[in-house]
């Protein structure tokens, strides 16, 4: 398998896994195929094309669908994406694309995007581009957050994601006509390229890329610039003062303390004297009730944090340990919000929809119609406010994916990517991944084993070699 190493690909997060959609993917096609895989990672995309097309491997993936490629055959598409101009948000979008058509600057891009330009070039002859051809698009994005880029067009779905880590980019409308995601192999493997048309649609069939692309791709967007800048300036400000306090909440509850601590911070913006209407106070928001039942005083921010801690943890042990990680982490949150109840009735609504209630992309649908008579009125728990915890949970897996980028996990080092290591890997497969893979955090893409204290899958032992 050919891919490249990025957010929206193939990357180690912060719990030093491998993870990504691609990656995803890949191991459940090698899964449900009896394959071994190995990963050959190439950072420039016309590369992936060239070398596909010397036999270099027998599958690429995250291509955009072109047919100006003879001898590779293309698979069935599962993404659309389109690009988008970014610009430094110290001027308007009208002045960014002014200073373009007037040729008093260039873009860079990436090299599946050309035919896009090459079209607006027509009625802009002044438009001027450079092409880059190893890099991604956060990196092209995160410079020109930094001011080393001036113009960058980029993959949607990427500038989405990127956007919560450099708020002080703005990001256009798409351009063109959007672009279609497969993967692509030898045009004279029939087998091959049957497996793969197979797999996609057993994957559509039954949910399972709906629900990859909701677990890397459903919050995106739930934080605008504003509060994404924000978070990112009390991380620096604000957060030092309970960091250890947050790593205690971890040691004693297994909760990655990067979730406790997004967790406070959507809850009260980590004051420890919020306040709310409905009486909920202190750093982690508690009611009086459940504050006495935690037996702790919730205005005091070492208990409360400890105390909120403790709650999320009993409330994921409540659930059916079927429903796998992080769905089960993203339903107890759920249920901080707005109850165990009501979380168990939006459950049996899926269920009785014929979703999967152990899937938080299923259930985070059902979790609206709670305010709907038609459906509150056949559940135990009557009228909730439905559409609240959902925001809660999505806005949460934001400034989580945001401290999982700058913040390291308690207790673990960064991987050695030049010598042997040990990953886990949960689909228990034989995997090599060769080249010089990068630590990139993305958005969108909380470990599997976030919640997963002490359990921790056997590791697997992996070659990592320089190509």
């Amino acid at each position: 398998m050919l891919v490249q190493n990025g957010p929206t690909a193939l990357y180690i997060d912060a719990e030093g896994n491998y993870a990504g959609l691609e990656y995803d993917l890949v191991t459940k096609f090698a899964q449900s195929n009896g394959l071994k895989i190995r990963f050959v990672v190439d950072n420039s995309y016309a590369s992936l094309l060239q070398r596909l097309q010397r036999n270099e491997a027998h599958i690429a993936v995250g291509l955009h669908i072109d047919g100006a490629h003879p001898g590779l055959a293309f698979g069935p598409s599962y993404q659309s994406v389109s690009p988008v101009l970014v610009y430094n948000d110290s001027m308007t979008e009208a002045a960014a694309w002014q200073k373009l058509y007037n040729g008093e600057a260039t873009i860079k891009t990436l090299p599946q995007y050309v035919p896009t330009l090459t079209a607006l070039k027509v009625q802009h002859p002044s438009l001027a581009w450079q092409v880059v051809q190893d890099q991604d698009s956060e990196t092209l994005i995160q410079g020109v957050s930094t001011g080393d880029t001036d113009f960058a067009l980029v993959d949607s779905h990427a500038a989405d994601v990127a956007q919560n880590y450099f708020p002080q980019v703005g990001i256009t409308d798409t351009i063109g006509q959007p672009q279609q995601l497969a993967w692509a192999s030898n045009a004279n493997d029939k087998e091959l390229q049957d497996m793969i048309q197979k797999f996609f649609g057993q994957a559509i069939a039954d949910g399972t890329l709906r629900q990859l692309m909701d677990r890397y791709y459903g919050h995106v967007n739930r934080v605008d610039q504003m509060d994404a800048q924000a978070f990112l300036d009390k991380r620096e400000d604000v957060l030092p003062t309970f960091r250890k306090w947050f790593h205690e909440a971890q040691q004693k509850t297994g909760l990655d303390w990067r979730l406790v601590a997004a967790l406070s911070y959507q809850e009260s913006h980590w004051d420890p004297a919020a306040a709310s209407p409905t009486g909920v106070r202190g750093i982690m928001m508690l009611t009086t009730e459940t504050a006495q039942r935690l037996g702790v005083d919730r205005l005091n921010p070492y208990q409360s944090i400890l105390g909120g801690a403790r709650y999320i943890a009993t409330l994921r042990d409540s659930l059916d340990q079927a429903i796998p990680e992080p769905d089960r982490t993203f339903m107890a949150l759920a249920a901080y919000n707005v109850g165990l109840g009501h979380l168990l009735d939006a459950r049996e609504l899926a269920r009785k929809m014929n979703k999967n209630a152990d899937s938080w992309a299923d259930v985070k649908s059902t979790l609206p119609l709670l305010r709907l008579p038609k459906y509150f009125g056949q559940t135990k728990f009557g009228f909730a406010r439905g559409g609240e915890p959902v925001v809660f949970v999505e806005s949460l897996r934001t400034y989580y994916d945001v401290l999982a980028r700058f913040e390291p996990p308690m207790g673990t080092s960064q991987p050695t990517l030049s010598s042997e290591i040990e990953v886990r890997n949960p689909n228990n497969l034989p995997l090599e991944i060769n080249s010089a893979l990068r630590p990139v955090q993305a958005a969108a893409s909380m470990p599997a084993n976030v919640a997963a204290g002490a359990v921790k899958p056997a590791p697997m032992r992996v070659a990592m070699l320089h190509q």
